[in-house]
């Protein structure tokens, strides 16, 4: 189920009694959560909330308020944070006992009176666990992970026409592009923005390149163009801003290396016929990631990525065991490249 689509249960309060809400988009957990919370009338909701986090408290007591009955009142609501316990990994910063069974005894007879809603900020659950089966056979699951940009432009889309407001088709993709599509990140810059644009009620690109800071992705992004491009004066220019950033050069380093390795993977898979989302779900990454790097493959060859890849390995490699400059090796791996795709 989607995002809207659950909205839509909660307005017609028809939901069930066990959802899980899965996925890392921070901005559209809360807007859920505020949602559920109307669900409650505000005078009962000191004695019929609350929230645990599995991290500091075990399941046991989340189970034990949920298998109450309502203290005069209909509904009583349940939310549990962080339940790592349904993926494959264990929390080493935890303490916490969880006793599973006690939620598994719940998951087969869950409280009809209580709405026990799991937000699970993971790209999925550990399917070969009993615990996860058993909530997947119960839950209303509601997948906020990975969102495609229509569904990220209509959130904005929504979200400025609250207050009146537009934006311009090409400030919305520059902020796209700016933000690297992260749905969080773009609503934490949406009231500066329309504090900027209080009297146009018109969001335009102006707006944009003067609040929105590029993220450290889309920096590196431009600085793979630029490699590509083989602007060896270019690329030097946007590392050395890098520099000045205070971004260690190693950090650099490893994202060039993720961004190439993305780009070659991307170019093999789209050979044997995957498609955009197919690519997002099969390497766990942002839709839009994959979409730039889909426009990125279409001018490049295998052989030039490879590289480009395989130079930047190299690079690492010196960086983490000799003392010579990093701003110097950036600058021979440019030189080097260059040369190569000349000689090709």
């Amino acid at each position: 189920m989607t995002f809207d689509e659950f909205l839509k249960q909660i307005d017609s309060n028809k939901i069930k009694n066990v959802a899980l809400v899965l996925g890392d988009q921070s901005y559209l957990q809360q807007k859920i959560k505020k949602n559920l919370k109307t669900l409650i009338p505000a005078d009962e909701l000191t004695m019929n909330f609350a929230s645990y986090d599995m991290e500091t408290t075990s399941i046991s007591q989340a189970i034990s308020d949920a298998s109450s009955a309502p203290f005069f009142g209909e509904k009583r609501l349940v939310f549990v944070n962080n339940p790592y316990f349904f993926t494959g990994s264990t929390h080493k910063g935890s303490k916490v006992n969880h006793n599973l069974d006690d939620l598994l005894d719940y998951l087969q007879h869950p409280e009809p009176s209580t709405i026990l809603v799991f937000f699970a900020p993971y790209d999925k659950l550990d399917s070969r666990k009993k615990i996860s089966k058993q909530l997947k056979s119960v839950a209303e699951i509601i997948d906020i992970s990975n969102l495609k940009e229509p569904q990220i432009k209509r959130i904005i889309k929504n979200e400025l026409e609250q207050d009146n407001f537009q934006i311009k088709p090409s400030a919305e993709q520059l902020l796209l592009e700016r933000t690297n599509g992260d749905l969080t990140l773009i609503m934490n810059e949406l009231p500066k923005l329309k504090l900027y644009c209080h009297s146009s009620k018109l969001v335009d690109d102006d707006a944009v390149r003067g609040l929105v800071t590029k993220t450290l992705d889309q920096n590196v992004f431009d600085l793979v163009g630029a490699v590509l491009s083989q602007n060896t004066a270019r690329a030097i220019r946007l590392y050395q801003e890098l520099l000045l950033s205070k971004v260690e050069p190693l950090q650099i380093n490893a994202i060039l290396v993720s961004q190439f390795r993305l780009l070659l993977q991307v170019q093999i898979l789209t050979r044997h016929g995957y498609s955009q989302g197919t690519l997002a779900s099969t390497l766990k990454v942002h839709p839009y990631r994959v979409k730039l790097s889909l426009q990125t493959v279409k001018h490049f060859n295998v052989l030039l990525l490879q590289k480009a890849y395989l130079g930047l390995i190299d690079v690492e490699k010196k960086l983490k065991s000799t003392t010579q400059d990093p701003e110097t090796l950036f600058e021979l791996f440019m030189v080097q490249f260059t040369d190569e795709v000349m000689t090709a």
